[in-house]
């Protein structure tokens, strides 16, 4: 099979601005994570989030400005930095040469919110005539596309946290058919009363207050996840074609990949994750041996944690691999956490050193080698990361330097 290796990587996070502020920030164990402060969170359930703050005019030109939601102006800012982080610039390259494939779980939602409130308050006509796309899940694909010229493939995916694997996935494919370039991955994320309200009653959120507390996955504290903002996006190319034009550094490769489904809840069969394991590993051609870290999903519920870690020890053994959830310092930023996940774990793969997960002060599964608190130097050549969307979708993806 063809290789696809990653060129350029764009980030957007709660904790950090681009991939060098992102991933200092990430090996000082500097969380993200604070009080709300878009709205008034009283009445809610929820009160802590992963906030991305920026002034969108200091970085983009004033006529997107109107017609896009916050979600869709950092997906932008990502977009910018991994195409000249790879050296690339689609206007130059022949017409339907560079695509774009993105992740979404719920669109522009917050632009959503204040077009409904327009029309509720004083009718139709003070409705944007942008709302017809602003909210809409493939959005921030039809955006960039359109920013950069890139006219190959184009397409959008929805599996919650998981679509983000997804999308880096479909991709890969698309390099592999012949597109000479591909930006791939999310930046997600939904921080106004509407959607709040929706995730908060999901009974998956966590209602402690203090940021520091709130989002503990794998801890016998665990009380839910925490909503976060933000998101990856990724330069995937052949090596030769980035050779050709003139790109000879990459990152790592995406050497394998699957995507599996829960059973019905009640049918008795176990959930889908280990198969997505499995077939991931053998469609990289290794074995779990080989694997030297794992970005794990670590949802923060309790139950949900207790199955992932029941996975990965009957994977890998009690201890047998490396865990580790820099998630913890920037919340669960919906489809856009996962190729977040990527980026860190090709910046390890490229320093031989695993990020830490934060704030975790008693490890409710023994079994599970959990890098908590301090990054840890290791010799690293391959890495696996794993998402679980709401509602039943896994996914995992290998990569290897």
């Amino acid at each position: 099979m063809t290789d696809v290796v990653v060129t350029g990587i764009g980030v957007v996070a709660p904790n950090g601005w681009g991939v060098a502020e992102y991933w200092d920030a990430t090996l000082a164990g500097r969380s993200g994570l604070g009080p709300l402060t878009r709205f008034d969170s009283t009445g809610y359930r929820a009160h802590v989030a992963g906030e991305v703050n920026f002034t969108p005019e200091e970085h983009l030109p004033g006529r997107l400005l109107p017609q896009t939601d916050h979600m869709t102006r950092l997906a932008l800012v990502a977009a910018e930095e991994a195409l000249a982080d790879a050296g690339a610039d689609p206007t130059t390259m022949p017409d339907f040469s560079a695509g774009v494939v993105t992740a979404a779980s719920a669109g522009g939602f917050e632009f959503g919110q204040k077009e409904l409130q327009a029309l509720w308050s004083k009718g139709p006509a003070y409705v944007s005539a942008y709302q017809s796309f602003a909210w809409f899940y493939p959005v921030n694909t039809g955006q960039i596309s359109i920013r950069h010229g890139m006219r190959g493939p184009g397409s959008a995916l929805v599996a919650e946290q998981a679509g983000g694997l997804d999308a880096l996935a479909k991709a890969r494919r698309h390099v592999r058919e012949g597109t000479a370039l591909m930006l791939a991955g999310a930046v997600d994320g939904s921080l106004c009363p509407w959607s709040w309200l929706c995730l908060s009653r999901s009974g998956t959120v966590s209602p402690r207050r203090d940021p520091q507390r709130a989002f503990l996955p794998f801890d016998a504290d665990a009380s839910g996840g925490v909503p976060g903002e933000g998101g990856a996006l990724l330069v995937l190319e052949t090596p030769d074609g980035a050779a050709e034009r003139g790109q000879h550094r990459h990152y790592g490769r995406i050497a394998g990949y699957a995507a599996t489904f829960d059973p019905r809840p009640g049918s008795g069969r176990p959930p889908g994750l280990r198969r997505a394991i499995d077939t991931a590993l053998a469609d990289a051609g290794i074995g779990p041996s080989d694997v030297d870290v794992v970005f794990a999903d670590a949802s923060g519920v309790a139950e949900r944690d207790r199955a992932e870690a029941e996975v990965l020890g009957a994977v890998f053994g009690p201890r047998g691999v490396p865990v580790t959830a820099p998630k913890t310092m920037t919340g669960r930023l919906l489809a856009g956490g996962a190729p977040l996940d990527v980026a860190a774990a090709l910046l390890s793969l490229r320093d031989g050193v695993i990020p830490p997960s934060v704030h975790i002060g008693r490890p409710a599964h023994p079994d599970l080698d959990l890098v908590r608190d301090r990054p840890r130097p290791a010799r690293l050549g391959s890495a696996l990361v794993l998402a679980r969307g709401h509602g039943g979708f896994n996914s995992a993806l290998l990569l290897t330097s």
